[in-house]
């Protein structure tokens, strides 16, 4: 059952990360990968914002857990795909381009896990 759950949590993550990430790249255009820095920090928040109400609010079920997180934002955050496309935009002379993903990507990621928590311990 527990591995299901991860299926199951992952698959919709996963969907979910390209349907979004499909609609900010082609509403603001792709010479900026906002979409994965987007994804990035809503995934952030969220598993912020979950692991806190998780450990320090609520005693959910394991399996919970393995829903959503490890599942659902294992499927949903694209950290490979942030590295990928950083390595690409230095590769092809955008450094500049690359740090700016690396500096938002690090910064909005954490203040959006610290935004989560702060939430969740209200």
């Amino acid at each position: 059952m527990r591995y299901l759950l991860i299926v199951l949590g992952g698959g919709a993550g996963s969907l979910l990360r390209f349907l979004a990430g499909t609609a900010i790249m082609t509403r603001f255009g792709r010479s900026f990968p906002l979409g994965t820095l987007a994804i990035n920090v809503t995934g952030s928040f969220l598993i912020g914002l979950l692991m806190t109400l998780f450990t320090e609010r609520f005693q959910p079920h394991t399996n919970l857990r393995l829903l959503l997180v490890v599942g659902f934002l294992g499927g949903y955050t694209t950290f490979s795909t942030f590295e990928w496309e950083t390595y690409a935009a230095v590769r092809d002379g955008a450094f500049w381009l690359g740090l700016a993903n690396i500096a938002g990507s690090v910064t909005f990621g954490y203040l959006a896990v610290w935004l989560g928590a702060l939430l969740a311990r209200r």
